[in-house]
C-alpha cells in the first residue's frame, strides 16, 4: 500500500464521525457491547489502543460488530502493525511516526494515521505522501492556535487531534478547516465501562456525532 492510498483511506474513515473514540478496554467481555453502543450513537470508526493485555482480542471480537471500522491505536513498532492487522485492525495509530513503522504498515497494507506534533513532522510526513495526521498530544502540542496556523502554510494537510480533547473544546478543533474530526476518550468512560452502561455511553456518542464539522 502506498502512502497515498494510505491517506484516502484513513480519510475515508475520518470523515465518518466528528469524533473517533480512543478507546482503553481490559475486558475483552465488553468489546462487543461497547462496539455496539458506539456504532449506535453514531460512532463507527472506533481506536483500540494496544496499552491493555486484551486488545488484540478486543480488536478481532469489534471487527465482527456491523457498522463499525475497528483500528489499533498506540503502534509503536513493525511487531505491532503485524499484530493489528492479524487481529482484524482495518486501520491504524501512532503517536508519532518512524520509518520502521511507516514500513510496515506500508507493506502489511494497513492504512496508518501516522502521528506528527510540529510542522516539520508533518512536512516530512506530507513529502512522503501522507497527507492526513493524528495531532498528538494535541492541546500539549499547541492546541487549537496552534492547528489553526498550520492551516495557511500546509493547506494540504489534514489532522485528527488527538490528546486533551474534550467536549468543552471539540467544537473549537473541528471548527478548523484543517481538521477532519478528533480523537476522544471521554465517550467510553471508565466508570460507565466498569458498571456496563452502554446506554450511557451510547448517549455520549449520540452527543459526539452531534457535534459540527
Amino acid at each position: 500500500m502506498t502512502p497515498q492510498d494510505a491517506s484516502r483511506r484513513t480519510e475515508a474513515v475520518c470523515r465518518l464521525a466528528p469524533i473517533v473514540p480512543v478507546l482503553v478496554v481490559e475486558d475483552v467481555a465488553q468489546a462487543v457491547p461497547l462496539a455496539e453502543a458506539l456504532v449506535a450513537g453514531g460512532l463507527p470508526a472506533l481506536e483500540v489502543t494496544l496499552r491493555t493485555p486484551a486488545a488484540l482480542e478486543v480488536i478481532a471480537a469489534m471487527a465482527q460488530v456491523p457498522g463499525g471500522v475497528v483500528g489499533a491505536g498506540t503502534l509503536l513498532t513493525p511487531d505491532d502493525v503485524a499484530a493489528a492487522k492479524a487481529a482484524g485492525a482495518s486501520f491504524g495509530v501512532s503517536p508519532g511516526a518512524t520509518d520502521a513503522l511507516l514500513n510496515a504498515a506500508e507493506a502489511e497494507g494497513l492504512p496508518l494515521l501516522p502521528g506528527a506534533a510540529t510542522a516539520s513532522e508533518a512536512m516530512r510526513l506530507f513529502e512522503r505522501g501522507y497527507a492526513v495526521l493524528k495531532f498528538f498530544p494535541a492541546q500539549a502540542a499547541g492546541g487549537v492556535a496552534f492547528l489553526k496556523s498550520l492551516a495557511s502554510p500546509l493547506p494540504g494537510i489534514r489532522f485528527c487531534p488527538t490528546g486533551g480533547v474534550s467536549p468543552a473544546n471539540a467544537d473549537d478543533y473541528l471548527s478548523l478547516p484543517n481538521v477532519l474530526c478528533a480523537g476522544g476518550s471521554w465517550v467510553a468512560p471508565k466508570d460507565k465501562l466498569a458498571a456496563g452502561d452502554w446506554a450511557g455511553i451510547e448517549a455520549l456518542a449520540r452527543d459526539a456525532a452531534g457535534l459540527r464539522r
